[in-house]
């Protein structure tokens, strides 16, 4: 993990995302590629009630927006530039300086093709930061889902507090592709953590138990605490075990598969992935 994608949309929220992307950065040395998303106000009419409007009122109703996608815009630049003096990170032109050792990043702006601008740029980034759905300053509400599903990168949601560290990380395990590749793509973090807590819900002679040790084997040899926490199925809800499990161990971060069914049966029954969003406010890692 070379290079990381944060998404900064000039709120409130833009603190805790840059905060939670530069821990994860520190202990590999990596790049903050921070992309501010201008949203136009044809766009972000889109994605509100002034579709409705006419006349005078749809007027000044785009002018609004224009004053509030441009102010987003400003935001979004003061927030990198603070934020990185603060944080005492360089600020580059564009890309990283080849003689660079530590933390660096670099602030663009996109405005047309907004959706298709990001997942571009989330594809040539190693790893993409973002605020959860709900801060994104005038995107699409199915941004996060839609980003998850089509731009094939790891993706690290910032949660209610940003981590100074990510010293402890708990990875949720099943008996399934997705969980698999999101270790695989969080590998660079775990080995780095100084404590991984792999959990399961599943009964104690469960056969995905071996595979799970043998998981945990593989960590420990490379000089990482490891554990491995087994949650029997008690009726209650998985997310909720998961988010309760993650809140004892006092996780920094929480690895998972995303959307591991059908899309299709996900939208009639719901989903771990989003039950998981909602129910914990730890930083959570992604991989479809």
């Amino acid at each position: 993990m070379r290079s990381m994608l944060v998404l900064i949309g000039g709120g409130q929220r833009d603190q805790v995302v840059f905060q939670t992307a530069s821990a994860a950065a520190r202990p590999l040395s990596a790049h903050l590629d921070c992309l501010h998303i201008h949203v136009t106000p044809g766009q972000f009419a889109r994605e509100s009630a002034v579709e409705f409007a006419s006349g005078p009122a749809l007027r000044d109703a785009l002018i609004g927006l224009q004053t509030k996608s441009e102010t987003f815009s400003r935001a979004a630049a003061d927030n990198v530039r603070e934020l990185c003096a603060r944080s005492m990170i360089e600020l580059c032109e564009a890309n990283r300086p080849s003689d660079a050792t530590g933390v660096t990043a670099s602030f663009r702006e996109e405005t047309d093709n907004t959706f298709e601008r990001l997942t571009f740029h989330a594809r040539h980034n190693d790893l993409v930061v973002m605020g959860r759905a709900k801060q994104t300053q005038g995107l699409p509400k199915d941004t996060l889902e839609r980003l998850i599903l089509r731009c094939g990168r790891p993706m690290l949601l910032a949660g209610a507090h940003a981590p100074e560290r990510l010293d402890t990380i708990m990875v949720c395990w099943k008996r399934s592709d997705q969980p698999a590749r999101a270790v695989a793509a969080a590998a660079p973090l775990l080995a780095r953590a100084k404590r991984v807590v792999f959990t399961t819900v599943a009964e104690p002679d469960s056969k995905g138990i071996d595979a799970l040790d043998k998981l945990a084997q593989q960590f420990a040899q490379a000089n990482v605490q490891t554990d491995v926490k087994i949650i029997p199925p008690n009726g209650r809800k998985i997310p909720d075990m998961l988010s309760a499990a993650a809140e004892e161990c006092a996780a920094d971060l929480v690895v998972m598969g995303a959307y591991g069914r059908a899309r299709a049966l996900e939208f009639l029954f719901g989903s771990c992935t989003e039950s998981l969003l909602k129910s914990s406010d730890k930083p959570i890692l992604l991989l479809h």
